[in-house]
C-alpha cells in the first residue's frame, strides 16, 4: 500500500512540475506579447527637441511607465529609407518632397497593458496636446484591452487548474492511506485497548506521509530530468522540449530552476501527503 500510495503521490507531483512548465511557457509568451505592444507618441513638426525631450522625463517620471524612447524626425527618415531601398519609386518620390515629412515620437512601453489608459489620459493634459500631432492608442486600444485580458485569464486559470489538481491528488493519497489505516485496524485497535493516545496512533502514519512526500519528490524530478535527457536521442534533437518563444528555452529553465524544483516538490509533496495522512487518522479514530 505505501508503494502504490508513493506511485499515486509521484505521478501528482509530476503533474505539478508541468503545471510549473506550462506556467512558465505561459509567462514567457505573454511577457513576449507585452513587449510587442506599445503607444507611439507623434509630435508636430515645428516641436522644438527640448519640448520633447522634456515630455519624455515626465512620462518616465509616472510609475506606470516602463521605457519611452525617443525617435528623432531624422532617424525615422533614414529608418523608411532603410526600409524601402529596395523600392525605387518610393525613394524617388522621397526625394522629390521638400524637407523631412516625418515627425519626432516617442514610443511608450508600460509595465502592463492595463496602463496605456491611464498614460493616454496624461498625455491629453492641455499643456502637452499644444505639441502633439496625435497618439495611436486609440488605434490599438482593441489590442492592448485584448492582450490585458488574456493577462488576467490566463494568472486566474493556472491558479484555478493548480488548485484543482491538487484537490484531486489530496483526495486520492487521503483515500489511499486510509486503505492503509483501514488494512492496520487490528493494530491499531489493539494500540487503543491498550491505552496509546490518539497522537500516538497517528504519529506513525502522518511520519510515514512525511518519508512518501520526500521519496515521491526524488523520484518525481529523477523521472523529469530522464525525460529530458532522453528526449533528444529518441527525437534526434537537442531541442526536443524547446518551446518556439524568443528569449525562452524550457530545457534551460530546468536546468537553471532544478533545486527550486526540487524544493516545490519536496514542499508540495510532504505537505500533500502530512495533510493528506492527519486528516484520515484523524477520520478513523473518531469512528
Amino acid at each position: 500500500m505505501s508503494t502504490a500510495t508513493t506511485a499515486i503521490v509521484t505521478l501528482s507531483l509530476i503533474v505539478f512540475a508541468g503545471l510549473i512548465f506550462a506556467n512558465a511557457t505561459t509567462t514567457s509568451i505573454v511577457n513576449f506579447l507585452k513587449d510587442k505592444i506599445d503607444v507611439s507618441v507623434y509630435f508636430q513638426l515645428n516641436t522644438p527637441e527640448d519640448e520633447i525631450l522634456s515630455v519624455q522625463e515626465s512620462l518616465l517620471a509616472l510609475p506606470e511607465v516602463k521605457s519611452a524612447d525617443y525617435l528623432s524626425a531624422e532617424q525615422a527618415l533614414q529608418i523608411f529609407k532603410e526600409r524601402h531601398k529596395d523600392e525605387p519609386d518610393i525613394t524617388q518620390s522621397l526625394e522629390q518632397l521638400n524637407g523631412n515629412p516625418f515627425e519626432a515620437s516617442l514610443e511608450i512601453k508600460a509595465h502592463d497593458p492595463g496602463n496605456y489608459a491611464a498614460i493616454a489620459d496624461y498625455l491629453d493634459d492641455a499643456t502637452l496636446r499644444q505639441y502633439i500631432d496625435k497618439v495611436n492608442y486609440f488605434q490599438n486600444q482593441k489590442a492592448i484591452d485584448n492582450l490585458a485580458a488574456i493577462v488576467k485569464n490566463v494568472d486566474r486559470a493556472g491558479l484555478l487548474i493548480t488548485v484543482f489538481l491538487s484537490l484531486i491528488a489530496g483526495l486520492v493519497v487521503f483515500n489511499t492511506i486510509r486503505l492503509v489505516i483501514y488494512s492496520n485496524r487490528d493494530e491499531i485497535s489493539i494500540m487503543r485497548a491498550v491505552g496509546a493516545s490518539n497522537a500516538f496512533v497517528r504519529g506513525p502514519y502522518v511520519v510515514e506521509g512525511i518519508l512518501i512526500g520526500l521519496i515521491a519528490a526524488a523520484i518525481s524530478l529523477i523521472l523529469i530530468l530522464l525525460s529530458f535527457l532522453i528526449a533528444p536521442f529518441i527525437y534526434q534533437s537537442s531541442s526536443a522540449f524547446d518551446v518556439s518563444i524568443p528569449g525562452f528555452n524550457i530545457t534551460s529553465f530546468f536546468y537553471q530552476n532544478f533545486f527550486k524544483l526540487l524544493l516545490y516538490q519536496v514542499l508540495f509533496g510532504v505537505f500533500l501527503t502530512s495533510i493528506s495522512s492527519f486528516i484520515a487518522v484523524r477520520r478513523y479514530l473518531k469512528n
